[in-house]
């Protein structure tokens, strides 16, 4: 297919080409179930411990060098339990740990949609898969869809000094691929990093998935283009100026 002088492109992993969030969702149910099971939280205990887990996610600082994110993440468990009700909790909060992170890596599919297209776009462009976050998470999450085979490149902000959106890892991608910024897109679902990013770094275009048709009708920053489905790429792509 003709892309108008693309010759790379660049996708975000998380919540444009796997569900994190619904992953994410389902496996917190599991871990309910399971708490429920072991009856000592009542429901609106349960419900505390698991909004303060995710909470706690979303807030997480690492440091390598202190403990590895396996350890860390148990922790949060442990807190959240600690916080709502004091006693030991070493032991259930590895348990629901081992159950979030399994069922969550189990629920992270490439769907066959989205493979066929990545597939159809690597005839025309190198593609590039840009991820942040911790090494062993993203990796964990690209060997668990499968994606590894449809790009010509991937790179864990994790593992470099800058992640998105800072222009230099986007420069190191061009760099990966011998393309120029002016010859790539970013494709991704985050208009903080992804978005604002590609904007930084001089990419010919910024692709804003927005899955919610109904919310931010005048994003900032701006994306050039904005889809609904990852699906619409291939239709979109043939247009971009």
């Amino acid at each position: 297919m003709a892309l108008n002088g693309i010759k790379a492109i660049f996708f975000d992993l998380d919540n444009t080409l796997i569900d994190t969030t619904g992953a994410s969702r389902k496996a917190i149910e599991e871990v309910t179930k399971l708490l429920k099971d072991k009856s000592q939280f009542n429901e609106a205990e349960i419900n505390i411990i698991c909004h303060s887990f995710q909470a706690k996610l979303l807030h997480e600082t690492f440091d390598p060098s202190e403990m590895t994110i396996d350890d860390l993440r148990v922790l949060h468990w442990e807190n959240s339990m600690q916080e709502t009700k004091p006693g030991e909790h070493k032991d259930l909060a590895k348990e629901c740990y081992g159950l979030w992170k399994t069922k969550r890596l189990q629920l992270m599919t490439l769907p066959e949609s989205t493979r066929n297209m990545l597939l159809e776009l690597r005839k025309s462009a190198r593609l590039v898969l840009l991820t942040n976050g911790d090494r062993q998470v993203q990796r964990e999450k690209i060997e668990a869809c499968g994606a590894a085979p449809f790009f010509d490149a991937i790179v864990v902000g994790g593992e470099h000094s800058e992640e998105k959106p800072a222009p230099s890892i986007f420069l190191y991608c061009c760099s990966l691929v011998s393309v120029k910024p002016e010859d790539c897109v970013m494709v991704g679902d985050n208009l903080d990093t992804d978005i604002q990013g590609g904007l930084n770094a001089g990419l010919k275009a910024t692709i804003w998935l927005n899955r919610n048709a109904r919310t931010t009708a005048d994003p900032h920053p701006t994306p050039h283009y904005t889809i609904h489905s990852v699906n619409n790429l291939l239709g979109l792509l043939k247009n971009v100026q």
